[in-house]
């Protein structure tokens, strides 16, 4: 129990626009045989997978992994919001820690449709419908907007009226996010914006948001091989990445009583779980270099450097002014291009996230480098709820 986790192995195939590319069984394949041959294992080998995805039938994972082998071992679906992909890679984890496998799969995949996410089945209660009324509340003068573009704009109006932030904070986030995913070759938005782009673009909330500050939907697969120390060394396997700490929480009482926006939007989810990380692993903050965090609205990425602890409350537009969120700045915050350029397809952001922080601590990670990475900090949230916070380091 003692050794950490280490990633033997990752894959990850180029996000996509709905309908741009191939089905969720060619991506979930193609991910699934990456992250093999970056591990230098077959399939056989793997004792034991999770396959995470949100919107799909049964028994999908099955329908992913059969197509690469079929050796009748345990595979688990996964379906836990926006956080599914980083809730696979902790099951994954926790089997390998806990000594009931020695060598697991985590894999995500999403075939996502056009526009804004929704149910797929209206014909009975959504899970969140008990604290609904708290959005309609606090936000009840937004008009006819998709729900979530109201969640988490929602919470920035809500930090703009309490510290005075300003809407071109949110705007100098999604260009920051257009420069570093320029160096992605597997982000969906690879066109560098200005924080003046952003903002002339189209206005979905008046005052609030444009269009270019919400994440686009997206389809996309990555997958990590995770093993114990024991089975790399007698298979001859990296041993250069671990996962030191990791924390999965769901909503504490302060996420809806008093009713706020940002605990609605898992604020204090994503701080209860960093807490947690950083003393099991026994960091600070000011120890990481660089994050991957789930900004899925630039608002989303401004409260984060807050309840992950990157920056005081309050802080977080000083932050980006400061170049704080960026290379030379004290952390490189979503050098992938994050959700807002790299892409959403939701039950592989997880572990798309994984896939570049182990780039980054590899030292691979080509135009993206964040130069001497020892710490990498992963922050993967899902509303219903669940926040999964993840730190790697160099073995």
């Amino acid at each position: 129990m003692s050794e950490n986790v280490l990633i033997a192995g990752v894959g990850m195939v180029p996000f996509t626009k709905p309908g741009a590319g191939p089905s969720y069984l060619e991506m979930g394949v193609d991910a699934v045989r990456m992250a093999l041959a970056d591990a230098g294992i077959g399939y056989e080998q793997l004792q034991m997978a999770f396959a995470g995805y949100v919107y799909g039938d049964t028994s999908c994972g099955q329908g992913v992994l059969y197509r690469v082998g079929r050796t009748a071992i345990p595979v688990f679906n996964v379906n836990n919001a926006c956080a599914t992909g980083s809730s696979a890679l902790y099951l994954a984890r926790a089997a390998v820690q806990s000594g009931q496998v020695d060598c697991a799969l985590a894999l995500g995949f999403e075939q996502m449709q056009p526009g804004a996410t929704r149910s797929n089945f209206p014909d009975r209660p959504i899970p969140r419908g008990d604290v609904l009324p708290i959005q309609d509340q606090l936000c009840g003068d937004a008009g006819e907007i998709p729900r979530n573009l109201v969640t988490f704009g929602g919470a920035g109006r809500e930090h703009m009226r309490r510290y005075g932030t300003r809407m071109s904070t949110f705007a100098a986030i999604r260009a920051k996010a257009s420069r570093h995913a320029a160096n992605n070759p597997l982000a969906l938005f690879r066109k560098i914006v200005t924080t003046e782009d952003v903002m002339q673009d189209q206005v979905m909330w008046e005052g609030v948001m444009t269009r270019m500050m919400a994440c686009p939907p997206t389809c996309g697969a990555a997958a990590a091989v995770v093993c114990s120390p024991a089975f790399a060394r007698r298979h001859g396997l990296r041993t250069d990445v671990a996962i030191l700490a990791q924390a999965m929480v769901t909503d504490p009482a302060e996420s809806f009583e008093p009713p706020t926006m940002k605990g609605f939007v898992g604020a204090y989810m994503a701080q209860r779980a960093a807490r947690a990380v950083y003393e099991e692993a026994g960091v600070d903050p000011r120890d990481i270099s660089v994050v991957e965090l789930h900004d899925c609205f630039a608002h989303n990425e401004l409260l984060s450097y807050e309840s992950l602890g990157l920056c005081p409350e309050g802080g977080g537009e000083q932050f980006v002014l400061d170049g704080d969120n960026t290379y030379a700045g004290r952390v490189v915050t979503n050098p992938s291009g994050g959700l807002l350029c790299k892409g959403h397809p939701l039950g592989a952001t997880g572990l798309a996230q994984c896939y570049e922080l182990t780039q980054q601590l590899r030292g691979t990670a080509a135009k993206r480098q964040v130069e001497g990475a020892q710490l990498a900090l992963q922050h993967n949230l899902g509303l219903g709820g669940a926040c999964v916070v993840t730190l790697y380091g160099r073995a």
